[in-house]
């Protein structure tokens, strides 16, 4: 199974210039937790909802502050055709629960979760969440 068939497709994309309040608006409204971050047709970065609190709100930054300030500028992606269970292995591996998905281009074309591997290939997405859930991880500071 590829990426493709088990991503989502309709996804909102941050600016790095919006403040972070209209970001977490967007999350709540949308019920997500994860956005990637682009500026000038590029992937710059992604910012999720512990961003918000971890970067932003723990460090006292006013809800003006910018997307810019709190993303995770170190992008990792997927391709859409790649194997659904190489990239649940990888996103364990790398101990993240959401990717954005390119293409060969590499424009920005979807994201998958844990959540979405599970309902592709359950085996392969055990196996990748059980390493995503261990402590540790980019966004643990």
């Amino acid at each position: 199974m590829k990426v493709s068939d088990i991503m989502s497709r309709d996804v909102q994309v941050a600016s790095p210039h919006q403040s972070i309040a209209e970001i977490a608006k967007i999350m709540a409204d949308r019920e997500i937790g994860f956005m990637p971050v682009g500026e000038d047709d590029r992937l710059i970065g992604t910012v999720t909802d512990r961003d918000l609190v971890t970067r932003a709100l723990a460090d006292g930054l006013g809800t003006d502050a910018k997307v810019r300030e709190v993303m995770t500028r170190d992008v990792k992606y997927c391709f859409e055709d790649e194997d659904l269970a190489e990239v649940t292995r990888n996103m364990g591996k790398i101990k993240v629960r959401r990717l954005p998905v390119v293409n060969r281009d590499k424009r920005l074309t979807g994201v998958v979760s844990i959540g979405d591997a599970a309902l592709g290939d359950a085996q392969a997405a055990g196996s990748g969440l059980s390493k995503v859930a261990r402590p540790g991880g980019a966004h643990a500071h």
